[in-house]
């Protein structure tokens, strides 16, 4: 590999030919941070590799930034941004680089082609409406909508630079001396109270773009972004050249209080009531057709227009198999031909069968896989775990148990809870509904769901299970083992110096060991301490540095954490042996945020928030592979066999190859009516035998064959 050459402020001609290990092509281009290179991977797959200055690479300020950015663009990573396929924010030239996206942008499209049409700017306006609803509800708020962070791709919008300060785009400055925005996009609450930006900051700048994809300039326009920023906070908007049926949308986007602009959510239902349809034509027709934009579709055939949509639609919302995909198009067009578009939501069964509500659930019997929907009502996936060859499963306000075999619902039964904080757990040989907070413990029938005892609980205790016991702590910080069979007090006592005790346990425990843990007020380490849940001893001390968060043990007594920074960001996966003493430190590629981590053997799987899914030898201290699933936020991951699978909060059901880092299978998206509702973290997936459960947002419970994903 040829070495990368450094190269200082001004010498930017002097291109650097590798970033990692992917070379260097050409630039793309330039902005006030760093310099946008396409490139290829070894396998030849085209990415745009942003390099920061190195100026600023020398700056541990806009190091962070840049780091704060990779992190965004993996939270956000999905249909409508360019997916993060690597990054390293500590190399001598921090980079990250993204898949590359074929289009111009929509600053480069309106300078060569003109203003768009009233179909485009619909389709334009729904696109970036549902692309900030994704960013939204994963915490995300972009701050810097502009014409050219937006990418016209054939299958719509995409959104790029995440979180990015830009010095040199213009001389307004906040108190902290730090650029938020572009001035001609910004809201006027970036101006006024740039502390207290929120997601309607990004809906203003949408209302700004559109009226530029619709005239060419902005509502406030002059060339002194001090007279721009007085029109945006006091001045009414420039529409003259926007459509009506438009106009009054982006007025509303455009008003200078957050609290009357629309939310994403509220865009994307106004916009269907613009148009019963949007505009099928494509960003780019020239590129696919002559001049003239594409042809009329004819009686009986698909129009390339429909076509474009069709391919748009599955892009955006599920990735099939190859089968499905051919299955889907085939269906989608003949569809189209007959006069209209299928309902994306037919596309969802998987097995060829809606999920149906009750006892009856659909049954694909040559694979064995499933689908039901048992609880009619409410909100939020069903967290399950397995016992006895059933599926115990609670979502808010019920619990209820499945048949592991074949869906069907054994017993259900109300709970008083009315939000379900985990799976309900088997312990003592019954059944316990996870409760947190709760003012009632019961232990259930397996076989009935009926109470085989109950006892109530005082306000504020929090309830955590291992090895047959439940571990109740009071608003006292007094912790209470209680058998798990018969209800039964087991033990009493208060922990000097934990405060509140949080247990958590995992499989492979020694003796079903709880673990607590309390970081120091500094951060700088972690008391980590063993309970014996039956008898609530404490087993093992041990204060190791950094603040560390449990996430597995093994047989032998080992306990594995991940080290997280300030930032909640994990960066350095810990295994601690208790018998040795040994402390095994093996530093992750880079920071990850909402990390969620297991292991089998050595190799510790970690997925972070934005579907980086890592695999990391702890015996060489190696990573050993590294794929990006496009996943917003996923589960758990759960290793069996020779896949890892872990849930998507659309309902996805994915397997990645745990030796070669490959996606082999993934089921269809379930949102359900509660699109704009997800979970922070979705339930794991369950293996059951030779399947593999999982849940969904609109209430679905399904089991899939593990031993062929290619097939979900």
């Amino acid at each position: 590999m040829a070495p990368q050459r450094n190269i200082g402020a001004g010498a930017e001609a002097e291109l650097p030919e590798y970033a990692g290990h992917y070379r260097l092509e050409s630039c793309l281009g330039s902005g006030g941070m760093g310099v946008v290179h396409l490139a290829r991977s070894t396998s030849g797959m085209k990415l745009a590799v942003k390099v920061v200055h190195a100026e600023f690479a020398r700056d541990p300020e806009f190091r962070g930034r840049f780091r704060q950015e990779v992190a965004a663009a993996r939270r956000v990573s999905g249909a409508f941004t360019a997916p993060v396929v690597d990054a390293d924010p500590e190399a001598e030239r921090p980079w990250m680089a993204t898949q590359f996206i074929p289009g111009p942008t929509l600053s480069e499209q309106v300078k060569r082609k003109g203003p768009m049409a009233a179909g485009q700017l619909r389709r334009l306006m729904a696109g970036l409406a549902e692309a900030l609803r994704d960013i939204h509800r994963v915490g995300v708020v972009h701050r810097d909508l502009k014409p050219s962070n937006v990418l016209l791709a054939e299958d719509g919008p995409k959104l790029i630079d995440f979180g990015i300060s830009r010095p040199k785009d213009s001389e307004l400055r906040t108190e902290t001396g730090k650029l938020i925005g572009t001035p001609p996009f910004m809201a006027p609450e970036q101006f006024r109270r740039p502390r207290e930006v929120g997601p309607a900051a990004d809906i203003f700048a949408l209302g700004s773009v559109m009226v530029h994809a619709a005239t060419g300039r902005g509502p406030f326009d002059s060339d002194s972004p001090y007279v721009v920023a007085y029109q945006v906070v006091h001045d009414e908007p420039d529409l003259t050249g926007v459509p009506d049926t438009l106009a009054p949308l982006v007025r509303r986007c455009l008003a200078k209080e957050p609290a009357d602009r629309p939310t994403a959510d509220e865009l994307m239902r106004e916009l269907r009531s613009v148009a019963a349809s949007y505009d099928t034509q494509a960003f780019i027709p020239a590129q696919r057709g002559s001049e003239e934009g594409p042809a009329p579709a004819l009686p009986g055939r698909a129009g390339p227009g429909v076509r474009r949509t069709v391919r748009s639609l599955l892009r955006r919302r599920v990735v099939l198999g190859a089968g499905a995909v051919g299955l889907a198009l085939t269906g989608a067009l003949a569809s189209a031909a007959l006069g209209g578009l299928p309902d994306p939501s037919g596309w969802f069964g998987g097995d060829g069968h809606a999920p149906r509500e009750g006892n009856a659930p659909a049954l694909t019997a040559a694979s064995g896989s499933w689908a039901v929907r048992p609880a009619v009502g409410g909100s939020g996936m069903p967290q399950c775990a397995p016992g006895a060859g059933r599926l115990f499963c609670a979502r808010p306000g019920v619990v209820f148990a499945l048949s592991a075999s074949d869906g069907r619902l054994l017993w259900r039964r109300p709970v008083a809870t009315r939000a379900a904080s985990g799976p309900p757990v088997v312990s003592g040989g019954v059944v316990q509904p996870y409760t947190d907070g709760g003012s009632r413990l019961a232990g259930l029938d397996p076989a009935t769901g009926k109470d085989v005892w109950q006892r109530r609980l005082a306000a504020g205790t929090t309830v955590r299970y291992a090895g047959g016991t439940a571990l109740l702590t009071g608003a006292d910080g007094t912790v209470t083992g209680v058998d798990g069979a018969t209800g039964v007090t087991r033990w009493r006592r208060a922990f000097p110096g934990q405060g509140m005790p949080s247990f958590v346990t995992f499989p492979g425990a020694p003796q079903g060991a709880a673990y607590t843990t309390r970081t120091s007020a500094d951060g700088a380490s972690t008391e980590v301490s063993a309970v014996d849940p039956r008898t609530g001893r404490v087993r093992w001390d041990a204060r190791l540095r950094g603040w560390l968060k449990p996430f597995a043990a093994q047989g032998d007594g080992s306990v594995f954490f991940l080290a997280v920074d300030s930032g909640y960001g994990a960066d350095e996966i810990v295994r601690y042996t208790p018998g040795t003493g040994a402390t095994r430190r093996v530093a992750l590629p880079a920071v990850l945020d909402g990390a969620h981590a297991t292991v089998r053997g050595d190799v510790v799987y970690v997925l972070a928030t934005g579907g980086s899914l890592d695999a990391v030898d702890m015996r060489s201290g190696k990573r050993l592979w590294h794929l990006e699933t496009s996943v917003s936020r996923g589960s758990l991951p759960v290793v069996r066999g020779e896949r890892v699978y872990f849930t998507a909060s659309d309902g996805r059901l994915l397997a990645v190859d745990a030796r070669e880092g490959r996606l082999i299978g993934q089921t269809p998206a379930r949102l359900g009516a509660h699109a704009d509702r997800v979970m922070s973290t979705p339930p794991a997936p369950v293996p059951v035998g030779s399947r593999v459960s999982g849940t969904a947002p609109d209430g679905t419970v399904f089991a899939v064959d593990g031993r062929s994903p290619a097939t979900w």
